[in-house]
């Protein structure tokens, strides 16, 4: 089977390459590109880390193929942080508030929540935990996670974050 030629915008960079039709899109991010910030969980679009935005919305790359995405801009963890390393609100709330836990579903965890507070910069907490449901987090829990995204929702309305009293 012949590769195709497949264009994208990948975190801001223009990139060209040819992918086998049958490539899925996390294995052309984290094999081709070495972006290995999404990860490769269930690969049935059950977990979400391997979450990424394409065309401004959220999307499992464990099941669309690189070809479907070509001519697309897309966005991964490492492209959240700003060119001179300096961590996203996003980023440093999970940091800060423990969001992180063991990390596998970090980078898919902020990428959504990256895309949920560009559609809604002022989620409540049901409207949070609405629009991360389609990522897991096998450790714990979600409070820490739904904590940093109202962290960085208030940093980025330039609020101060005060998290409920327990």
């Amino acid at each position: 089977m012949g590769k195709s030629h497949v264009t994208f915008k990948i975190n801001g960079a223009d990139i060209e390459a040819l992918v086998e039709p049958r490539t899925l899109l996390i294995h052309f991010l984290r094999e081709q590109q070495n972006l290995t910030g999404p990860h490769i969980g269930c690969d049935t679009t059950h977990c979400g880390a391997c979450t990424v935005d394409l065309n401004g919305r959220s999307v499992k790359s464990c099941t669309v193929f690189a070809v479907q995405a070509d001519g697309a801009e897309i966005v991964t963890i490492e492209g959240i942080a700003a060119p001179d390393g300096t961590l996203h609100a996003l980023q440093e709330g999970f940091r800060e508030l423990h969001g992180l836990q063991c990390g596998f579903c970090t980078p898919g965890m902020i990428t959504r929540a990256w895309r949920l507070l560009q559609e809604n910069p002022d989620p409540t907490e049901d409207e949070i935990r609405y629009g991360i449901a389609g990522n897991l987090c096998r450790c714990t829990g979600y409070q820490n996670i739904v904590s940093a995204i109202q962290y960085a929702a208030a940093k980025l309305a330039g609020r101060t974050f005060k998290e409920a009293a327990e």
